[in-house]
C-alpha cells in the first residue's frame, strides 16, 4: 500500500510540475497568440500591453515546476519530502491567490492537486 501511495505521490508531483512548466510556457511565449482564447473575459486589446507582466508570472511558474522536479530527483527521502512540501505549499498559495484575484477555477486546477500531493507526502514520508 505504501509503495502504491509513494508512486501516486510522485506521479502527482510530476503532473503538477508539468502543469506549471506548461503555464510558464504559455505565459512567456504564447500570451498573445493563445491568451485571448484561454482568458476570454479579459479584453483582447490588453494582451499585447501585458506581455511583460505575463512573462514575469511565467518565470514564477517555471520556478515552481523546476522546484517540484528537483524534489523528485533528490535521493534522500527526508529531504525529498521537505523540498516537495515547500514547493507544493508555494503552489497551493499561488492557487489560492489566483482563485481570489483571477478565476475560482484556479482553485481546482492548482490548489486542490497541491493539497492532495501535500497529504500524500505527509502520509508517505519517513519518520
Amino acid at each position: 500500500m505504501c509503495l502504491t501511495m509513494s508512486m501516486l505521490r510522485n506521479v502527482l508531483i510530476g503532473l503538477i510540475a508539468v502543469l506549471h512548466l506548461y503555464i510558464a510556457w504559455f505565459e512567456m511565449f504564447a500570451w498573445t497568440s493563445r491568451g485571448p482564447a484561454v482568458f476570454s473575459t479579459f479584453p483582447a486589446e490588453l494582451f499585447e500591453s501585458t506581455v511583460a507582466m505575463a512573462a514575469n508570472q511565467g518565470i514564477y511558474n517555471a520556478f515552481l515546476g523546476a522546484g517540484l522536479l528537483w524534489a523528485l530527483s533528490i535521493r534522500d527521502q527526508t529531504w525529498r519530502a521537505k523540498v516537495a512540501l515547500c514547493f507544493l505549499i508555494f503552489v497551493a498559495i499561488a492557487g489560492l491567490v489566483g482563485a481570489f484575484t483571477v478565476a475560482t477555477k484556479i482553485l481546482l486546477v492548482q490548489t486542490v492537486p497541491a493539497l492532495i500531493a501535500i497529504a500524500l507526502v505527509m502520509l508517505t514520508r519517513r519518520a
